[in-house]
């Protein structure tokens, strides 16, 4: 009897371990669930699910484990793996302890889940930046604007409605492009073409006698690329070719395919001149490629040619070392029949040593001049001296950083400062924007505190295309003198690079040109400058006109971006230090020129409430912007420079120029309204329905279109229609 009845007792305490372990084991994975159906990415999904299979081996190895470890003999006696023997009064502590260990298993396989996800979050966390690549996502319009014409309260519920559809299919596309950004990286694919020989700041690497020979591209950081992008900018405009010639475009030519010669053109222009203008036109007409020397961007060579030709008057044509003259003198050349023979002389004889030169790099340039700066030399100093190297923090992992107390223990030594000075000396140079704390947590401290300097930034050094390697030792200039010299320059490139419409851009001649690679220079000083003191004017001007040139330096280094990916880079990825800041062209038409505003089709603003760059935003949207912005497509606006002291009454011409050239349409008869899709990508901006919109651009129409387009707006039914946008290079 007694050996039954300690087998019964067995018996029921295998049944309470396995109820035990099968309420807890659900709880678990109700808990489990619960969490699975919250998530929608894909990748926490799976490490969820391979956490669920993971408790459910453990499960099965528990359920058997416990069932083991109690057991009768023949003889009625317990063991479960000890040595020792039990009986029946030692089973209690026995089912204790059993329950003790399982507990102790389960926390064991809940701490190395734990550790597993500490490991993927060891690293620093760099969000993406909302981008907006051309991709709609039907229904999202609701998160923006209220787009419907009626504001009926019963409609409320239906736009809810609405509002869920389209934040999961915003889920889904997200996701999808996600992914695939993830596995195009994990291929290491960068593109296709042929290889290249530009490297990422856009300057020529090769050999100019072998032009069309592929070479490696040197990317930062020493990586190689086989990305050519301008020879895929040929490709692109050459695909066009048939469809410029059936539109009668044959006048202008293909700037990529210029008559090939071993002399060489110069034009001496100044910056406004019509007549140099007209001789572009005319160069360009007969596919002739030339050289501009403009006396406002090269004042030295005035005196070059007055030396030259006897006078100073512009403009001035060169065939290797004869003067032509101007454009009268090369039409009395085409009508007499001589210019072919001057054509032909160009095209088999090089220039003499006396003929005029090219503009050498760096000529007349003042980006690289300017007083030494003490502080940079201290830091650079420092840099040199102090450990820099990945440090761990509050279980995140941050590269190439370096210790407060570390910094504080070399400017005692090198400055002869007690500590407490050499705080503040430190502050001194974080205020600068030498370093920076790696969390914003502070401006400089002493002690365990992380800081990294400024080019040592992971993102700066892989998406940032404006900073130089290492730390500049001449002392920032004002932003207005450096705006000055980039509006000066981003006009002569226009003038002399961009055909007079402003819709194409001749990218070939205007990456080889001498002021694109004193652009790039000049661009190098905005790291540290300081934009916090702007007026709304300056910022306009000077955000518009480098978005524009930051678009085109963005096309050369990267290519013509073709698809909505490829775009996601060109828009988000391809950045400048400003301010010891980081900004995309995203960053610059939504974050600053539009007052921190979601891009279209997004849920997310470019700058967050702490973010230091919120400061230097407008404090409103401007939507005149949307028609000076120029990313490179041809269904953009014309590209134009922009001044401070006009740049309302320069915004507003931009604008009656895009809309009166296409930019809406209207059709009396259909009572049809067609707007090119800026309008509605960007229709909060504008107003809050597409009939406040409307109103709004008619402003901008000739009076008589203005007049119909008010006219259908009150008085009849109507419907808008967008224009399908073209993605295509500009060249």
């Amino acid at each position: 009897m007694e050996h039954q009845d300690l087998v019964d007792k067995n018996e029921e305490s295998v049944h309470s371990i396995e109820k035990v372990n099968n309420t807890e084991d659900q709880d678990k994975m109700n808990e489990v669930e619960g969490v699975k159906s919250e998530l929608v990415n894909v990748d926490e999904s799976k490490d969820l699910q391979s956490e669920t299979s993971s408790i459910q081996e453990v499960q099965g190895s528990n359920s058997k484990g416990s069932e083991a470890e109690i057991k009768v003999n023949t003889n009625g006696q317990e063991y479960s793996g000890d040595k020792e023997g039990a009986n029946g009064d030692c089973e209690p502590a026995r089912l204790e302890l059993n329950l003790d260990k399982e507990k102790d298993d389960r926390k064991d396989m809940e701490s190395a889940h734990t550790n597993e996800k500490v490991d993927e979050v060891l690293g620093e966390d760099h969000n993406m930046e909302p981008v907006f690549d051309g991709t709609e996502v039907p229904g999202l319009e609701g998160f923006r604007t209220t787009s419907t014409r009626k504001q009926d309260g019963d409609q409320e519920s239906p736009r809810m409605v609405e509002k869920a559809v389209a934040l999961k299919n915003f889920v889904k596309e997200k996701s999808a492009v996600a992914v695939s950004t993830m596995l195009r990286r994990l291929s290491g694919r960068r593109g296709e073409g042929d290889l290249g020989n530009f490297d990422d700041e856009g300057k020529d690497i090769s050999d100019p006698s072998k032009e069309g020979e592929s070479t490696v591209v040197a990317e930062k950081g020493g990586q190689k690329s086989a990305w050519n992008p301008l020879n895929y900018i040929k490709k692109s405009s050459d695909v066009d070719g048939e469809n410029k010639t059936e539109q009668g475009d044959s006048v202008n030519g293909n700037p990529n395919t210029p008559i090939d010669m071993k002399g060489r053109i110069i034009l001496y222009s100044k910056l406004g001149c019509q007549e140099s203008k007209e001789i572009r036109l005319f160069l360009r007409a007969k596919r002739l490629r030339f050289v501009e020397i403009n006396l406002d961007v090269y004042p030295s060579r005035e005196k070059e040619l007055e030396k030259f030709s006897g006078s100073t008057s512009v403009p001035k044509v060169y065939f290797n070392e004869i003067l032509i003259g101007g454009l009268s003198e090369l039409k009395t050349l085409k009508e007499s029949g001589n210019l072919d023979e001057k054509i032909d002389f160009l095209i088999g004889e090089a220039p003499l040593f006396e003929a005029p030169q090219p503009p050498l790099s760096g000529e007349d340039d003042d980006s690289s001049s300017g007083a030494i700066d003490e502080l940079a030399v201290i830091v650079r100093k420092m840099k040199e001296s102090i450990p820099v190297k990945d440090r761990f923090h509050k279980m995140r992992r941050f590269t190439n950083c370096f210790l407060g107390s570390e910094a504080v223990d070399f400017l005692s030594e090198d400055q002869y400062l007690e500590r407490p000075e050499a705080v503040e000396f430190g502050r001194k140079l974080a205020s600068k924007l030498f370093f920076y704390h790696v969390l914003d947590e502070n401006i400089f401290e002493d002690g365990n505190h992380l800081y990294r300097f400024l080019d040592d930034d992971p993102i700066v050094a892989s998406q940032c295309h404006n900073i130089p390697k290492g730390i500049t030792t001449v002392k920032p200039k004002p932003i207005a003198e450096i705006a000055s010299r980039l509006r000066y320059l981003s006009y002569a490139m226009f003038e002399a690079y961009v055909f007079e419409d402003g819709r194409r851009v001749d990218y070939t001649s205007l990456h080889a040109s001498e002021e694109f690679a004193r652009y790039l220079r000049t661009v190098e000083e905005l790291q540290r400058v300081e934009i916090w003191d702007m007026s709304r004017e300056e910022k306009l001007a000077f955000f518009i006109n480098l978005y524009n040139m930051m678009a085109i330096h963005a096309i050369l280094v990267l290519g013509h971006a073709s698809g909505a990916m490829e775009r996601r880079k060109l828009f988000g990825e391809f950045k400048y230090v400003i301010g010891g800041s980081t900004y995309s062209l995203s960053a610059i038409q939504n974050g600053i020129l539009r007052g921190n505003q979601r891009p279209p089709y997004n849920l997310k603003k470019p700058f967050g409430s702490k973010d230091r760059r919120l400061k230097v935003a407008l404090p409103y949207p401007e939507p005149l912007i949307h028609f000076a912005l120029v990313c490179g497509s041809r269904s953009g606006p014309a590209l134009r420079c922009y001044s401070p002291g006009k740049i309302d009454e320069e915004l507003t011409d931009a604008a009656r120029n895009f809309l009166r050239s296409g930019g809406i349409l209207i059709d009396l008869a259909a009572k049809d309204a067609s707007a090119n899709k800026i309008l509605k990508w960007y229709s909060i901006d504008f107003g809050k329905s597409e009939v406040e919109v409307l109103k709004h651009v008619s402003n901008y129409l000739d009076p008589s279109n203005s007049e119909v387009l008010l006219d259908m707006l009150a008085t009849s039914e109507f419907k808008v229609t967008y224009q399908p946008y073209e993605w295509g290079l500009n060249a």
